[in-house]
């Protein structure tokens, strides 16, 4: 789409009669009304300024982009005015704004106007068409400059300079996002890209825009590059850049100081950059893409589990059925806390956030809604989070199939596509799927998990908790890890405790096993790691297993053995024991909702943490003589 199917005539007003930043946003608003682009006039008024207050769009060089996404919006459209005498309008670099450009977007906005709308933000980086469009006298002479400026071609994002640098060739990275994703993500991209072309650095630049991830950086471009630059005022996945030198900026500097900044990137000492997720992305999901795609699911559930689980676990404070208006126990607040937590609140978005998120990640954002739907359609069919599983996976395979079917669709017919074939097709196809072939048999497992679960007793349910406790200290945070722990969810959803428990249980157990252990056998550590005790304590308190990951790192083949060994004590000790924490995170904080055996859960996990800590203190080597002796000049 060429830009000039968006600027029109009809669009165009010229010169502004307007002297201040409202009543510029009040004209431009008023012609594109005019000209039939808007529903709601108002409301798109609103939206505007809504934006303007997250920050604003007056990016500096005389040029101001307001724009809004909303279902306010008829069609996509641009309008413009420009302004000889200048405005003040709050922009990025203190100069007056000339040029404004207000863009419109509709809510399900279609990839071809996004396309035309960042081909138009680095038209704007050339001073020369600035210039041209502040002299214009015509509306026929502002859509001539546009038109001459415009590539008729739709992929608008290449790598500067040599497209696959050699390691040594002081490559640049670049991610770019802003909230909406349509102008100042595009600008900041186009002005790092124009910046590292004068300077002769190559650079490649990744836009999260409202279109989804475009140009996206691989795990070979992260390994080689010598800097990363993120300028984004959104959330974008920064996991990836474990290690590497990291500039993290807003938006907006991105788009008036990219020398500053490549010059930041390009600087060896600066400290490296430490990921909170060590969990890495990968190519296209090809490499430990399943693996990916679950954890993308479960980590935007957790919010929803645990908030959820811990209002419902609340409400028992008052009675079991406490939130039963027939029962004596019964207590509105109680009522109303377990309404909030329980399945018409969060539990309830539980599963369709899971199955939605899932989808996400494998077919981006055409695929949450089909996503959703499917863990919506197996929470109403009985199959749980089974269920939700599976559809999560069924709508981004999906969709990601309709991609490639209908990437043979003429140009014309592009809009149609996030708008109408995605969304009608996804959630059509995704439902009818789990409606008759998946939620009948996933039904039937789900009960059957949930009826061997309730009558779990005796040795196996001793069983299961020393399995999933001794899984939860395999690779603290890793797969295992994360499948003891949805295992766990899983029987959440189903009404039993008993899994859950063990799961906390064993991984509350090797950050305090490795902190009892540097107690105990103190001079087997070194000054540094004896300084991360309390941390370690407190850690596993808090059911933080990742505490542990440093000294498993260092000594695996001693360590993992030792927390293993531990943590299904605990696991099995707790089910022998009879415990049943109804709430899915927490560890200290929350055992007291086990109101009868809580002390025996605190047995349990004294005896797994001092199971671990002794069996790893024996086996732990004394320190070397260098070690001995940089501990006494530490000393």
């Amino acid at each position: 789409m060429r830009i000039t199917e968006l600027l029109t005539q009809s669009t165009i007003a010229m010169d502004l009669n307007a002297a201040t930043k409202n009543t510029v946003i009040d004209e431009l608003v008023e012609t594109l009304w005019q000209a039939g682009k808007l529903n709601d006039k108002e409301a798109y008024r609103e939206a505007i300024h809504a934006r303007e207050a997250q920050s604003t769009t007056g990016i500096g060089e005389g040029i101001a982009i307001p724009h809004a996404k909303t279902d306010a919006v008829k069609v996509p459209a641009i309008a413009f005015g420009k302004s000889k005498p200048g405005v003040d309008y709050e922009s990025l670099d203190g100069t007056p704004a000339h040029l404004f450009f207000m863009i419109a977007a509709p809510a399900g906005g279609a990839q071809t106007h996004l396309d035309a709308l960042a081909k138009l933000s680095g038209i704007l980086m050339n001073e020369e068409v600035r210039a041209q469009l502040l002299n214009a006298n015509s509306k026929e002479e502002v859509l001539a400059i546009i038109d001459q400026n415009d590539e008729s071609a739709a992929e608008v994002e290449e790598v500067v300079a040599t497209p696959a640098p050699a390691a040594d060739d002081n490559l640049i990275l670049a991610v770019t996002a802003c909230p909406t994703g349509i102008a100042h993500t595009y600008m900041a991209a186009d002005s790092l890209k124009n910046k590292a072309a004068k300077m002769g650095v190559p650079i490649k630049v990744e836009t999260n825009g409202s279109g989804g991830v475009k140009n996206k950086l691989t795990e070979d471009e992260i390994r080689r590059a010598k800097g990363i630059i993120v300028a984004a005022d959104v959330n974008v996945d920064t996991a990836r850049f474990d290690g590497k030198n990291v500039v993290m900026v807003p938006v907006a500097d991105g788009i008036k100081r990219p020398e500053e900044l490549i010059n930041m990137a390009q600087d060896d000492s600066r400290p490296k950059f430490v990921a909170s997720n060590k969990a890495r992305t990968t190519d296209s999901g090809e490499k430990k893409g399943f693996y990916k795609h679950l954890m993308s699911g479960v980590s935007n559930m957790l919010p929803f589990v645990i908030a959820g689980g811990i209002l419902i676990a609340l409400s028992f404070f008052w009675g079991i059925k406490s939130s039963d208006p027939t029962n004596a126990q019964y207590n509105e607040f109680a009522a109303a806390l377990n309404t909030i937590g329980g399945g018409k609140g969060a539990f309830g978005l539980m599963i369709p956030i899971l199955a939605g998120f899932i989808a996400l990640s494998i077919a981006d954002r055409p695929a949450l809604a089909p996503g959703m739907v499917g863990g919506l359609m197996a929470v109403q069919g009985g199959s749980g989070f089974l269920g939700g599983l599976i559809a999560g996976f069924l709508a981004g395979y999906l969709v990601k199939g309709l991609k490639a079917l209908f990437s043979v669709l003429p140009p014309a017919l592009e809009g149609i596509k996030p708008t109408l074939l995605y969304p009608v097709l996804g959630v059509g196809l995704t439902g009818l799927i789990m409606y008759y072939l998946i939620n009948p048999p996933a039904k039937w497992l789900n009960d059957l998990l949930t009826t061997t679960l309730n009558n779990m007793n005796g040795t196996n349910i001793i069983l299961l908790g020393l399995v999933l406790g001794g899984m939860m200290a395999i690779d603290m945070g890793g797969p295992f890890n994360k499948a003891a722990y949805a295992f766990g969810l899983a029987a959440i959803d189903a009404g039993n405790y008993a899994p859950i428990t063990a799961a906390m249980i064993g991984g509350m157990v090797p950050p305090l096993a490795i902190a009892l252990a540097m107690i105990i056998f103190r001079r087997k550590f070194t000054k540094v790691q004896r300084g991360s005790t309390v941390s370690n304590a407190v850690m596993g308190a808090s059911f933080i297993t990742e505490g542990a990951i440093p000294f498993a790192a260092a000594d695996p083949l001693r360590v993992i053995p030792s927390m293993i060994a531990g943590s299904a004590t605990a696991g099995a000790l707790a089910m022998a024991f009879g415990c049943r924490v109804p709430a899915p995170h927490g560890g200290m904080f929350v055992i007291w909702l086990d109101k009868t055996h809580w002390p025996m859960f605190l047995l349990a996990l004294a005896i797994g943490t001092i199971v671990s800590a002794l069996i790893y203190g024996f086996i732990k080597p004394k320190l070397t003589e260098e070690e001995r002796q940089a501990e006494m000049a530490m000393e």
